[in-house]
């Protein structure tokens, strides 16, 4: 069974960083992210069209990373099959309060620590025997939680969610925030600054680590020194279409 690096430097204080997947689902995506030297992979369930299926191909084919994914919800069925079928950390969306995020914890963990069931010798222990006992104590110790803060009940409840045990990240997701606050898009709105705060004074005051999607390196710059120590650097579709977009440009300016 691999060891969560992602969790270990976050509990030692540590940044990490890595890039989200929503569209290219190949055998080779993780190993290309992986030799980039990121610490991480988020590959996407929410808003995407893949199935667990496909979560299982990208999980198997990733190296030298840590894969986590982004379930729809924080449903017990989608947790744990994401799980066993090999992620090593769940993202999960609109968490609104400290109960659901009790029972988000209990998914992810085995009794008695919580309720996650039993399956093993198949993708998520590496199809390996041993003792039962001591894969379950390693994957409770290795599983990464990350809960988004999306909406104004998130955020009125944060000091709650943070407080939970086994919680490693919270997670700004600033478009659904922006969007259940009435301003779409208004990214230096006064209202959306204070929700950010709210969450930032969280993490900190509970000592776990804040995450968030950096648009550019100085955009993750700016988050590292407001306190962000999970960064996101895009994902596959802008950065993709960013690099093509930059090269055609150039080229058509030489002409």
């Amino acid at each position: 069974m691999r060891d969560n690096f992602v969790r270990e430097k976050l509990k030692r204080g540590e940044a990490v960083f890595g890039t989200f997947v929503f569209e290219f689902a190949t055998t080779g995506i993780g190993r290309i992210i992986g030799a980039s030297g990121a610490d991480f992979v988020l590959y996407d369930l929410e808003h995407t069209a893949w199935s667990l299926e496909t979560v299982r191909m990208l999980a198997a084919t990733t190296r030298d990373v840590v894969p986590v994914v982004r379930v729809p919800t924080g449903d017990y069925h989608f947790i744990a099959r994401a799980l066993d079928a090999g992620a090593m950390g769940i993202m999960v969306p609109m968490v609104e309060t400290a109960e659901q995020a009790r029972q988000i914890v209990a998914a992810t963990r085995y009794p008695p620590a919580g309720r996650r069931g039993a399956a093993f010798g198949v993708a998520h222990d590496d199809y390996r025997t041993g003792d039962l006992r001591t894969k379950m104590r390693h994957a409770n110790d290795h599983t990464l939680v990350v809960l988004q803060i999306e909406t104004e009940p998130g955020v009125d409840n944060v000091d709650q969610i943070a407080a939970v045990p086994g919680v490693d990240v919270l997670w700004i997701g600033q478009y659904d925030l922006n969007n259940f606050l009435g301003i779409p898009g208004e990214f230096d709105h006064p209202k959306y600054h204070a929700c950010a705060e709210r969450v930032v004074q969280a993490i900190k005051r509970h000592r776990i680590a804040g995450g968030f999607l950096a648009s550019s390196v100085a955009h993750g710059r700016s988050l590292l020194q407001q306190g962000f120590r999970m960064i996101a650097y895009g994902g596959d579709i802008w950065l993709y279409q960013d690099a093509l977009r930059s090269g055609l440009e150039a080229l058509r300016s030489a002409v």
